[in-house]
């Protein structure tokens, strides 16, 4: 029963992994907009993709330090 529900837990952390992948396109995708529409406002933009890719990734990381906690 162990290994059943060990190998349950990597595929469901290999599908709520999806989610910050996602969220991190569209972070990236939306910044590349921004900076294409508005070249002057570059910096800053760069700046907040960076902080918004960072707090996404560290929830992806909290999942995958709980996956082996449990």
């Amino acid at each position: 029963m162990e290994a059943i529900s060990g190998s349950l837990a990597l595929i469901g952390y290999g599908l709520a992994a999806i989610g910050p992948g996602i969220g991190i396109g569209i972070i990236a995708g939306n910044a590349v907009q921004a900076m294409a529409r508005q070249p002057e406002a570059a910096g800053m933009v760069r700046t907040t993709m960076f902080l918004g890719i960072a707090f996404t990734e560290a929830l992806a990381l909290i999942g995958f330090v709980l996956f082996f906690l449990t």
